[in-house]
């Protein structure tokens, strides 16, 4: 088949300078969902319309292409844009007439491919127009869908063209439609725009199918959100929600626990095993995988990660490209930043940095530490409040500390710097030279007390 996709709209009523079908919707644009959708019925083209923001639009949905889809996809330009009708007009030329055309609209991006394939298979069957068909209850601003006594569809009439008596019509045209390639080229090469709007309207090809005698089918989708498109912020905005139900619904199918199905938000992909748990308000971005077993705290925010079986992320942490090996706890109030990586059995707890650094099993860094860029072995303790002092002004240089380490509470570790085997850091201890194993290392200051000092005390006014 041929998938046509109608992608220059400049969508004025979402008061935004961003060209409409690169608003996103779960973290990609609108436009690249309903690619990817068509791209999995295996069309011989798929061909774009695109138009106001059109290098825009091109630069930013090839910048996510596989080379698969890239293979299949052509871009034509619509300008000015006069109509539906006009803008499958451009892409005529590069149409194989030789396999049905089905027709896509990039603001719809919840469109399902078992209602595209029943769209294509209605073609096939009855080798004349399918059409996608709604019933609304209000169904204001859209075409309605005119039948004859037995039920035949005879033409379809915008609203702006329509008298009360059709307005008052309940089926609607939601604008998909799978039709023969050879008699949609001859159909929309003979349209006009006699009409309330002055434009080519695809619609009109109805009347010219019905005066050749050729059959008109319909089919309904499987899901009426399927075919809600996006023309303003707030449809944008419930169309997300619907997505992320969708996503969620997915997720509890497969046996995750979801304290509120209704507040999760997935920008990306999110692969989970069973009786996994997410508590309500986690954000989870990029490509994320859970395995089974673990626990997710509220208000947590995950990018790019793995989290092993059994681990626990409590609430408000914030993992961006770590990988967390099982039995793993980590935060509440966690950061762990790209590059980091947690073995089995490791404690990080609340208020902890972690970036570019390996902490090795069973160790543990319960409070308030940053560690950049160093690499600690295993049975390691972390006193609350070290940190690793790794860049120094130009370049960043790596902390080491082997296995079995007791680092004390306060501890600063001026990299680049070693500490051995088993070794001891007493509590506020400034680290410029590596540590031997097995030892006690610590620098302090001598303590002093002063006699008769007077603390400063306010000035009376």
């Amino acid at each position: 088949m041929n998938v046509v996709i109608l992608a220059a709209g400049k969508g004025t009523r979402m008061r935004s300078g961003l060209p409409k079908v690169l608003h996103p919707i779960g973290g990609r644009p609108m436009l690249s969902h309903v690619l990817h959708t068509a791209q999995s019925l295996e069309p011989k083209k798929i061909i774009v319309v695109i138009g106001h923001g059109a290098d825009q639009v091109r630069q930013t949905i090839e910048a996510g292409l596989t080379p698969a889809l890239q293979s299949i996809m052509h871009w034509v330009i619509q300008d000015p844009p006069l109509g539906t009708g006009h803008a499958v007009a451009q892409t005529l030329p590069l149409l194989d007439q030789d396999c049905p055309t089905l027709v896509l609209y990039g603001d719809v991006p919840l469109i399902r491919a078992a209602t595209l394939l029943a769209l294509v298979q209605g073609v096939q069957t009855h080798h004349g127009i399918t059409l996608l068909t709604a019933r609304f209850d209000q169904p204001k601003g859209y075409g309605r869908i005119v039948r004859d006594p037995q039920g035949q569809i005879l033409r379809i009439v915008e609203e702006k063209d329509a008298d009360d008596a059709l307005r008052s019509i309940q089926e609607i045209n939601t604008g998909f439609m799978a039709a023969p390639t050879q008699a949609l080229c001859r159909w929309v090469g003979a349209l006009d725009n006699h009409n309330a709007q002055g434009e080519f309207y695809l619609t009109d090809i109805i009347g010219k199918s019905v005066a050749e005698g050729m059959p008109i089918t319909s089919v309904a989708p499987g899901h009426i959100e399927e075919t809600f498109g996006v023309n303003s912020q707030q449809e944008r905005a419930r169309i997300e929600r619907l997505y992320q139900r969708q996503i969620a619904d997915v997720l509890m199918q497969a046996g995750v626990r979801l304290q509120d199905p209704d507040r999760i938000d997935v920008l990306g992909s999110l692969d989970c095993a069973a009786d996994v748990s997410i508590h309500a308000g986690c954000l989870f971005e990029g490509e994320v995988q859970i395995d089974q077993g673990v626990t997710i705290g509220p208000h947590c925010v995950i990018r790019n990660a793995r989290i092993g079986a059994g681990s626990i992320i409590e609430a408000f942490s914030h993992i961006d490209g770590a990988e967390i090996g099982p039995s793993a706890v980590i935060g509440p109030y966690a950061r762990l930043r790209p590059g980091t990586a947690i073995a089995e059995g490791v404690h990080v707890g609340n208020f902890v940095e972690i970036k570019n650094s390996s902490l090795g099993p069973r160790s543990k860094a319960n409070h308030l530490a940053y560690l950049g860029d160093a690499t600690i072995g295993s049975r390691v303790n972390v006193g609350a409040g070290t940190i690793t002092c790794n860049y120094d002004g130009a370049e960043k240089h790596r902390t080491i500390i082997e296995d079995d380490v007791f680092i004390g509470s306060d501890t600063q570790l001026v990299a680049p710097v070693t500490v051995g085997k088993g070794a001891t850091l007493g509590a506020g201890t400034t680290l410029t030279a590596d540590a031997p194993a097995h030892q006690l290392t610590l620098s302090r200051a001598q303590q002093v007390s002063i006699k008769g000092y007077r603390r400063p005390q306010k000035k009376e006014h």
